[in-house]
């Protein structure tokens, strides 16, 4: 219970599924971090939003429509409960809600959205560290790739990122986002002459990657970070600075990660 507080736990403390000492270890921890807490509460104020506005949903009847198709359809209606099928509805009009407020344009998938979240907030976290800031120095970079290459299945190794004034500080291995675990990803951190630091989170996307491979850009409290699906991984590059520099870091990472 005393382990250092990560992603998975501030992921539970949102969802208010931690036990009563981790949730108050965490609540400690947040308190001398405030960014990373802003961050976790944007994401517990998202979740009462979503039960506040759709909760209600599994209560109906699902529409004769939506059980016409389904018969129509080869008859998987009696293995998708009526309950469940509600909450598909719901999720269905949060989608075109959400699609609105973003003005119509396209919209990344769940998990591409997912991308920047996760990447910011293991930002936030292991950013301040002064002494175990990575798991794996610089020094290693060669044991680094390798290790992080098998864990996430596929060649991946640290961009070299001096001339955009970064050099590598080294990397760690993080547990995936969600309770199945998700598949392991890697993140990389670097840091400039005056101690700035920027971090990237890479994941094996080779199952979400779809047709859209578009760099993007959010905004996640302080952090700004641009991220991309290409080949078999889904990279963010996280820091606390203009969009602008972020764009020029992240235009250099991008060239040197295409497959």
């Amino acid at each position: 219970m005393n382990a250092p507080i990560n992603e998975a736990d501030l992921h539970a403390w949102a969802d208010g599924q931690l036990e009563a000492e981790r949730r108050a270890q965490v609540e400690a921890w947040l308190a001398g971090h405030p960014e990373a807490r802003e961050v976790a509460e944007g994401w517990r104020e998202q979740n009462r939003a979503l039960h506040r506005a759709y909760d209600h949903v599994l209560d109906r009847p699902v529409p004769a429509r939506l059980l016409e198709a389904a018969r129509r359809r080869g008859g998987w209606l009696p293995r998708f409960s009526p309950m469940r099928a509600a909450a598909v509805v719901g999720w269905l009009a949060l989608g075109g809600i959400v699609g609105y407020v973003a003005g119509h344009r396209p919209l990344a998938s769940p998990a591409q959205a997912s991308l920047p979240r996760q990447a910011a907030l293991a930002h936030l976290v292991y950013t301040p560290e002064v002494r175990h800031p990575v798991e794996v120095g610089a020094d290693q970079e060669a044991h680094l790739a390798a290790w992080l290459s098998k864990r996430l299945g596929a060649p991946l190794k640290p961009p070299a990122l001096g001339e955009a004034g970064y050099a590598l500080v080294g990397g760690r291995l993080l547990p995936g986002e969600d309770a199945k675990g998700g598949g392991p990803v890697a993140q990389f951190m670097y840091q400039e002459a005056s101690g700035r630091r920027l971090t990237l989170y890479v994941r094996n996307d080779a199952d979400k990657r779809g047709d859209d491979v578009a760099f993007r850009f959010a905004q996640e409290g302080k952090v700004g970070v641009f991220y991309w699906i290409d080949g078999p991984f889904g990279y963010a590059l996280s820091g606390e600075l203009a969009r602008e520099e972020l764009l020029r870091v992240a235009t250099v990472v991008y060239k040197q990660s295409r497959p």
